[in-house]
């Protein structure tokens, strides 16, 4: 393995590293390069928003490694078989599930809620990865994996083939859970050696039949949904590789899986060297968490991004939203906080507009430099995009500046906050609640009427009007060339 170049000019980039509990600074694996493995969604179902989160985190990630000078190589996985209904290792298949529900096959579930997700991120401004690994591409690889590691650490029961945990050093160190029989993290399986033991390939039971099923040394069956991260991540990247990443709630069982299989397949070094996990960090976002209790799809109704839409946000709003809280903090979802997002996106997107025309030019102005210098000292802290939001409104908002080194200066840190704001417009933000009565031909009308009204100095028909207008969901914006826009009713 090469030594790690010296960090990219400017801020030393630090990143908190789940696995040590500790910023570290990052150095690459590879000189030069970033390789990042996010993992991706289970394709059963639409997203909810708080998984949606996940991928913001990631894109941020990667725009910023990108901004501080590394070939970015970023791998998202779908999952499209092997994970159960918990992520315990109890349950059914989520794909077979949603197949029997639904009275469809299997593939054709997967294609449509790989291609749904897919829209959100887009929507979202997130960037596609350098290659969406499909688990169902990886089996015989992943097959070929178990066969290396299965005769120093897994053991055969009937149900199929099983990891032995005992077999690695500090497994469970990333969740820092205790493993033994007591905890009841992982379901109960007749024959298991450990309570932590995890399945590594599922035999199909006696007399039944799986959409997706393929042969193997272990019968005939599904892989593991751990063992499939392991596979894609060592297959696209290598291992070790950079970066690791996913939602805190995959720190406390499928990752610590995932990490022993990796260290089964380098040879079985502790964990005090990170390496052995397959990666060098591995990074976590924080759960969005909503008081009214329907982020989960379990729930039956759940908020995803279209809900968002349907009531009249612009999908990007809900990404401001998110790169307003840190990271590895909790972010409370509420209607107000959105429509406040919204509204700190619309002043963004106005201020932004007066260099849409501009030609980016080197930057020459030192007001300019130093502004960025400290937006990049921002990101480098571990992804402090609370600040640096704050330092784009002041980029925005300076004046007596060369239009041209200001679009500069923009596209630059917009590269890392992914806000479009050299492109969009107010209007594009005036998103037609699903539930709107009104069209826009009749707020025109109506706004006509009320401008006859308000020049014969009929104030009172003016109010009125206005009044119309604001019972159909639309807010009058006197004196604002837009004119108008929806009301969002939290």
């Amino acid at each position: 393995m090469t030594d790690a170049p010296a960090p990219a000019p400017g801020a030393p980039l630090r990143l908190f590293n789940s696995l040590t509990r500790r910023l570290e600074d990052f150095r690459p694996v590879h000189p030069g390069e970033a390789r990042v493995y996010s993992c991706g969604p289970t394709v059963y179902n639409y997203q909810h928003i708080g998984n949606m989160r996940a991928y913001v985190f990631a894109d941020t990630l990667g725009r910023t490694l990108a901004f501080k000078g590394y070939a970015l190589r970023h791998i998202i996985n779908i999952t499209d078989v092997g994970h159960l209904t918990s992520d315990a290792d109890a349950g059914d298949d989520k794909m077979e599930r949603a197949a029997a529900s639904q009275g469809k096959s299997a593939w054709d579930i997967a294609a449509f809620y790989t291609a749904e997700f897919k829209r959100d991120l887009a929507r979202l401004g997130v960037r596609d990865p350098a290659k969406w690994t499909v688990a169902t591409d990886y089996v015989p690889r992943m097959i070929a994996f178990a066969e290396r590691i299965a005769d120093a650490h897994c053991y055969q029961l009937d149900s199929g083939l099983y990891f032995d945990v005992s077999t690695v050093a500090d497994y469970g160190r990333l969740a820092r859970a205790v493993t033994d029989e007591g905890e009841g993290r992982i379901d109960e399986v007749e024959g298991k050696r450990h309570a932590a033991d995890f399945a590594i390939w599922r035999r199909t039971p006696p007399g039944e039949t799986r959409q997706m099923e393929w042969d193997s040394p272990w019968g005939r069956g599904a892989p593991g949904w751990h063992l499939e991260c392991s596979v894609m991540g060592e297959a696209e990247l290598g291992l070790p590789f950079d970066i690791h990443t996913g939602g805190i709630d995959h720190r406390e069982i499928h990752h610590p899986n995932e990490i022993a299989q990796n260290q089964a397949w380098r040879g079985c070094g502790g964990l005090d060297c990170a390496e052995h996990s397959g990666a060098r960090m591995w990074m976590h976002n924080n759960f969005l968490i909503d008081r009214g209790g329907k982020m989960s799809k379990s729930a039956g109704e759940f908020l995803r991004l279209q809900t968002l839409v349907d009531r009249g946000y612009h999908p990007l709003a809900y990404r401001l939203m998110c790169l307003q809280a840190h990271y590895r903090s909790e972010l409370e979802f509420s209607w107000e906080g959105l429509g406040a997002a919204l509204t700190r996106l619309k002043r963004l997107v106005m201020a932004a507009a007066a260099v849409h025309e501009a030609e980016a030019v080197p930057m020459t102005d030192r007001r300019l430099t130093d502004l960025l210098a400290r937006f990049d000292a921002a990101v480098s802290d571990d992804l402090n995009t609370p600040i640096a939001l704050t330092l784009i409104e002041e980029a925005v908002a300076m004046k007596k500046v060369d239009a041209g080194q200001k679009r500069t200066l923009l596209e630059r840190m917009d590269g890392v906050l992914g806000l479009d704001l050299l492109t969009l417009s107010r209007e594009a933000l005036r998103v037609r609640p699903k539930g709107a009565t009104i069209d826009e031909t009749a707020i025109e009308a109506t706004l006509a009427r009320r401008k006859e009204a308000r020049a014969a100095k009929d104030f009172a028909a003016s109010d009125a009007l206005r009044d119309e207008l604001g019972a159909a969901g639309v807010e009058v914006m006197d004196g604002d060339p837009l004119g108008w826009d929806w009301r969002l009713e939290s």
